[in-house]
């Protein structure tokens, strides 16, 4: 594909197998290790086995080149990524009725807030925990020729806090928002706006890998739905608080009776055999089949 690069200067930061990483101007800049060594799902996608800074490196240059990643020719693809995804998820749920929108993040954007299920996975296929973005024209230009309402268009601000706020004033009464682990602290916030505006929202906690335990304090007592991520804090800590799981390699948590029912209206629609059973001890886990993690 053509790159469309970025005429003013830009940063985006974001996260990717646990490295903070940073593109600006165009140059990819990883800045700290990453903490994962080995992803199914990276395996899946790249063929890569071991991770360190150089294939973290070389896996967003080809996320770049192919997808147009934090570029004006950033490439918003509706197919269905990742099994058990959190923007197929919500995206699926939406389009079942159970959702009407949903509070995301994109590059060159920022919090976005849309009522559209089809821009909701066409921003979230591909995308990883972004830490802060600056605006791109072209991804501004067409999240809004999809219906979609961005937060701050000057600044590509991330707070899903006043994301959530901004859908409400809207007039949306059943939202999905997600918040990183670096951003739990958004979610009491949004717990108690849900209360005092008598909405109902679904709380998906996504990019878990750098979770900390102060975060998984958080995420416990507000989030419906927990990706895992590569973390082994969260897999021991909120996996036994789960009513159900989907998945094995990265398990996806559902800690509440919403949770649970945005999962099985998600699984009513997934195309693919899956088997179900009961378990005395959550979470389920089979050796060798998730991602390893770099020891401290």
């Amino acid at each position: 594909m053509v790159i469309v690069l970025n005429s003013a200067t830009d940063e985006h930061e974001f996260y990717c197998c646990g490295s903070k990483v940073l593109i600006k101007n165009g140059d990819v800049k990883v800045l700290t290790e990453p903490r994962i060594v080995y992803c199914p799902l990276l395996e899946a996608f790249y063929g890569v086995k071991k991770v360190d800074r150089d294939i973290v490196k070389n896996c967003v240059k080809m996320k770049i080149k192919g997808f147009g990643f934090c570029c004006g020719s950033r490439v918003f693809d509706s197919s269905m990524v990742v099994p058990y995804g959190s923007s197929e998820i919500i995206s699926t749920c939406m389009r079942d009725g159970l959702l009407d929108c949903a509070v995301t993040v994109c590059e060159g954007a920022g919090t976005v807030i849309s009522g559209n299920s089809q821009l909701v996975q066409e921003i979230g296929a591909r995308l990883t925990g972004i830490v802060r973005t600056t605006p791109i024209g072209r991804i501004i230009e067409y999240i809004k020729s999809k219906g979609g309402v961005i937060l701050n268009e000057s600044t590509a601000e991330i707070d899903q806090f006043k994301g959530v706020v901004k859908a409400v004033e809207l007039g949306f009464k059943r939202i999905a928002v997600t918040v990183t682990c670096f951003n739990s602290n958004s979610i009491e916030h949004i717990r108690r706006f849900e209360k005092e505006k008598h909405v109902q929202i679904a709380v998906f906690s996504v990019c878990n890998t750098c979770a900390t335990e102060e975060d998984v304090e958080k995420i416990l007592t507000g989030a419906d739905v927990v990706c895992a991520s590569a973390s082994k804090i969260i897999r021991e800590k909120v996996g036994p608080n789960a009513l159900m799981q989907l998945g094995v390699a990265i398990p996806v948590f559902a800690l509440t009776k919403l949770g649970k029912k945005l999962l099985l209206t998600y699984l009513m629609n997934f195309d693919e055999s899956i088997v179900v059973f009961r378990t005395s001890k959550m979470p389920y886990v089979v050796e060798g089949r998730g991602p390893i993690v770099r020891e401290e």
